[in-house]
């Protein structure tokens, strides 16, 4: 597959993400200044020629999420400025996913209006990752290819002893997620009932299946304050699991996260690089997982004008 006219710029939010899906495919990150002023204005210049080529902007909207919103949408625009032939917007982590619908009075779908907001700002697809709703994908008025961690995430269960093991959803929404693994890795399925007490307190309430024994494996997209893993792990090991583990797409721990994981219930914590890696994993029992090997092999298809189906086949699922 040729690689001619392709661009590759990245954010300030995960550099060495964007630094390893540039090392995959043999091409030098893209030189661009960015910066911010003493104000806190976000100023972006981008220093290589790219007139007609096809623009490739890695960033996570993770912490801090407007800065790393507006700094994206500033660098979408410059680069149409600089008359780019096509612009995907690459985020391994979208922001303000949890914010997909009105569930009360008076309140916005600000997924739906990061959405148009990069399409205003001139990207012309985006490129994304497990997102938490499937739905956001309709949200754009542009192409949205939407991956999914799942690849990356079996092969390293796979070099394990899964004999043993049973799969859980930490609350029925996730249910679909969970299944999807349990048929890949042949393992029973599980989940638990939880009741949501504030914004980052989660009471697991009740669980459904046998766990007695048992190393399970809980999986979710994302994690803040690891509430919902904390509170299920803790069931799980009051009921008589043998090791709880838990393989989680985007981590973006907060201070309360690491108090929560000092508790001992999760035996492993797994992890993405689709937000950068906090230097507090080494003290505790996180394992990274790169997905720079999937992005790198989208971008390449996408500029290619090919299909990227193959890339979500395991096993034949």
């Amino acid at each position: 597959m040729k690689i001619d006219n392709i661009k590759i710029f990245s954010g300030r939010t995960n550099p060495a993400l964007a630094k390893a899906i540039c090392d995959n495919l043999s091409l030098p990150l893209g030189n661009a200044e960015v910066l911010s002023f003493p104000d806190s204005e976000t100023f972006v210049k981008i220093i290589d020629h790219i007139r007609g080529d096809d623009v490739f902007i890695i960033q996570s909207t993770s912490r801090p999420t407007n800065e790393s919103v507006m700094e994206l949408l500033i660098m979408i625009d410059a680069a149409r400025r600089a008359s780019a032939k096509r612009i995907t917007a690459v985020l391994p982590f979208f922001g303000y996913a949890r914010q997909d619908r009105k569930d009360q009075p008076r309140v916005p779908i600000t997924s739906k209006l990061i959405a148009n907001l990069l399409v205003a700002a001139g990207a012309n697809r985006v490129l994304t990752l497990d997102l938490h709703a499937q739905q956001i994908q309709g949200f754009f008025d542009i192409p949205c290819d939407h991956l999914y961690a799942s690849p990356v995430i079996y092969d390293y269960l796979k070099g394990k002893d899964l004999s043993n093991m049973t799969v859980f959803s930490p609350d029925v929404g996730g249910l679909k997620r969970a299944h999807a693994y349990a048929e890949m890795l042949d393992c029973p399925l599980g989940f638990i009932a939880k009741r949501r007490v504030s914004a980052d307190v989660v009471e697991a309430t009740s669980l459904v299946g046998d766990v007695n024994g048992k190393d399970v494996l809980i999986l979710d997209d994302m994690t803040e304050t690891a509430g919902t893993l904390m509170a299920a792990a803790a069931l799980l090991k009051k009921n008589g699991a043998r090791s709880v583990r838990a393989a989680v797409t985007h981590a973006v721990l907060t201070d309360k996260a690491y108090e929560r994981l000092k508790e001992g219930f999760l035996d492993e914590l797994i992890v993405t690089d689709s937000t950068a890696p906090d230097p507090r994993y080494k003290d505790y029992p996180i394992t990274i997982l790169s997905v720079a090997h999937l992005f790198s092999e989208a971008i390449l298809r996408i500029h290619n004008n090919m299909s990227i189906t193959s890339l979500f086949k395991i096993k034949g699922f």
